[in-house]
């Protein structure tokens, strides 16, 4: 087979098809993902350092892909570590990327997305509780933005701050720092009343209704970010055309911008005079004990769906 033509060598990465489309679609080339992710290589890493790592690919002439495993033929100096899996029964050979040239291996094989675990492999506690906006199909932006405001207020209620990215999609991620480390059980609950809490102060914009058709066209806020779950990385790109990236804001900043104004195109030109993502995330603040009791006597919302999906099947059958 004939070896691929070079375009580029970074930190003795070699570069291919850098001007070809990042994926289908995409309307941008594969230089300018690597450009990106070289400039944000110093923001990015730590998001990822000692953190299981699931990537997004996309090849061209196929739709993207999660890809879990480190792939047969990476370099021997990309360092993995071995996960059971148990929705699969099998173990997970992750990837672990720590440094610049890992990060623009991926890129080469056209990983657009990075996706570490939420704490460390082996980690038993956190110290940050996590909370996903994920608006409904066809919302504008102004409706997650919406719903963030009353988490941030539950979250005020209770002595606690959080920090906002986009998540590079449509969606919006809070991030809020603890003070004392929690066990992922309880940084689970403690995440379910905070959302229970701010769904409550206003109603008409979210929810926390786990089935889809549920959730009556509002912002569900989704505690399950949590332990080993993935999120995307502040700086990440997402597999959308023009490459959006999720990108830290300032809460004064939400309602002025679009997840379409971070791009892989726009961001390097953004860095110099913001802070960070790190700068932005508030002081840790301890945890108050009453999340604790009120998380704990809410149902985890996947095992309840699968209940109420199995009483609303056995309705059906019914004829009820």
């Amino acid at each position: 087979m004939a070896r691929r033509q070079v375009d580029e060598v970074r930190d003795g990465v070699e570069l291919t098809s850098l001007d070809a489309e990042a994926f289908d679609g995409a309307g941008v080339t594969k230089r300018a993902l690597l450009d990106h992710l070289d400039a944000v290589a110093a923001l990015l890493l730590p998001a990822l350092a000692d953190r299981p790592l699931s990537v997004v690919r996309a090849r061209p002439g196929q739709a993207p892909f999660m890809q879990k495993n480190l792939p047969r033929g990476a370099p021997d100096w990309i360092p993995t570590v071995d996960v059971w899996a148990d929705s699969s029964q099998r173990t997970v050979h992750y990837p672990l990327c720590h440094d610049r040239r890992t990060l623009l291996w991926f890129g080469n094989q056209r990983a657009v997305e990075f996706h570490p675990t939420l704490v460390p492999h082996g980690a038993t506690t956190t110290g940050e509780l996590v909370v996903d906006l994920d608006p409904p199909d066809g919302a504008g932006f102004d409706r997650v933005v919406a719903a963030a405001h009353p988490v941030r207020a539950a979250l005020a209620e209770l002595g606690l701050a959080a920090a906002v990215k986009t998540s590079g999609a449509t969606g919006l991620h809070l991030v809020v720092p603890l003070s004392e480390p929690l066990p992922v059980d309880d940084a689970f609950a403690a995440t379910r009343a905070v959302c229970a809490r701010a769904a409550a102060l206003a109603p008409d914009v979210a929810t926390t209704a786990f089935i889809r058709d549920d959730r009556g066209g509002r912002v569900f806020l989704d505690p399950t970010r949590v332990g080993g779950a993935t999120l995307a990385a502040p700086y990440s790109p997402r597999t959308r055309p023009g490459l959006p990236v999720s990108f830290p804001l300032t809460w004064d900043e939400l309602d002025r911008v679009t997840p379409a104004d971070f791009t892989v195109g726009t961001v390097a030109g953004l860095l110099a005079g913001r802070p960070t993502w790190a700068e932005l995330r508030p002081a840790p603040a301890p945890l108050p004990e009453v999340l604790l009791t009120e998380g704990r006597a809410i149902p985890v919302p996947r095992v309840a769906a699968m209940h109420e999906g199995k009483r609303r099947k056995r309705a059906r059958e019914r004829g009820e």
